[in-house]
């Protein structure tokens, strides 16, 4: 029998952890073959929810499920581990300014990112989902300075997940013919989903949508998607945001096709003239556990000028929490 793959899940009690949770336990990620042992970190008040949880995946019986660990200890939850989703984070509040989220986020993960310098696998792969995605990344990585920048990235998955959504329903065709789809910059309503170079069924996907509809509409619905969501369900999004940390993760263990590439957030080496050292979101390819941005693409202005926009909210924020980095 294999040993266990240990993964944590931070914000275990969540909305979006018990969608992941349950993914995870039923072989979601490693298949059915690869025994997993899951610790859920929690704050102190909600674990007395996340052991409801705990109860309920225990019931689901799943093969693949050889044991839990509970916690509210961050050293605890990533003893060993080699695989993390940090989904906890503390929403916005009434009254709370962007300035402030961001602020009691630094601390949350500036905590947790030294906790995964000091217990966790030196070859452990972290995932950040909880916001702001890209800027807590960059706060957890700069806290865990044994280990290397390439642990680390940031959630960009959803957000391209619903650009091939979005473009496959124009074309009127399946989500498995849209490829190469991207998104740059910030998990925010300053993204740039891109699609001046993606595949539908192997033709230019510009050649079969009309520009003022790219423009008028496919940017701002995948801009604003998130809000459009939490409008019609009063809840944001927690299974597509699952889904979405699955598939990012899968491809990070287990590669990208040849030929086709994925968005995630990591950290700029100055690729396509973006500042270094932000958590950016690029199209990249992965081979063996390797992220590598895709280079040389053809960016025309007025791309330019929105992954420019997004690459300054990104550095704005870095500002802000620059005193726990």
């Amino acid at each position: 029998m294999k040993s266990p793959i240990h993964i944590a899940v931070s914000g275990a009690a969540g909305q979006i952890s018990y969608s992941l949770l349950f993914r995870l336990a039923a072989g979601a990620l490693f298949g059915p073959d690869q025994p997993i042992i899951l610790h859920l970190l929690e704050i102190t008040p909600a674990l007395p929810a996340l052991e409801g949880v705990v109860m309920e995946l225990k019931d689901c019986v799943n093969p693949v499920l050889h044991g839990i660990v509970v916690t509210d200890d961050p050293k605890v939850a990533f003893k060993d581990t080699d695989y993390v989703f940090l989904v906890g984070a503390r929403p916005r509040g009434p009254g709370m300014e962007r300035n402030d989220l961001l602020e009691v986020n630094a601390h949350i993960f500036s905590t947790q990112g030294r906790a995964l310098n000091e217990v966790a696998s030196r070859d452990v792969k972290v995932l950040v989902t909880g916001n702001p995605a890209n800027t807590n990344a960059l706060i957890a990585l700069k806290n865990a300075p044994n280990l290397k920048p390439e642990n680390f990235s940031a959630m960009s998955r959803l957000d391209h997940n619903r650009a091939i959504n979005q473009l496959a329903e124009k074309c009127g065709v399946l989500s498995a013919d849209v490829k190469n789809v991207i998104i740059w910059g910030n998990h925010s309503t300053t993204q740039f989903p891109d699609i001046t170079h993606a595949k539908v069924k192997d033709q230019e996907a510009l050649s079969l949508v009309e520009k003022s509809w790219f423009i008028n509409d496919f940017i701002p619905t995948i801009q604003q998607r998130g809000a459009v969501v939490i409008k019609a369900r009063g809840l944001s999004s927690a299974a597509s945001a699952a889904k979405a940390a699955v598939d990012q993760m899968s491809n990070w263990v287990k590669g990208t096709k040849a030929g086709e590439w994925v968005s995630m957030g990591v950290l700029s080496d100055g690729s396509y003239g973006i500042t270094e050292d932000l958590m950016f979101s690029f199209p990249v390819t992965v081979t063996d556990g390797k992220v590598s941005i895709v280079k040389g693409l053809i960016i025309d202005e007025f791309s330019r000028e929105r992954m420019r926009l997004s690459e300054l909210e990104l550095k704005e924020e870095k500002a802000t929490i620059m005193h726990l980095i």
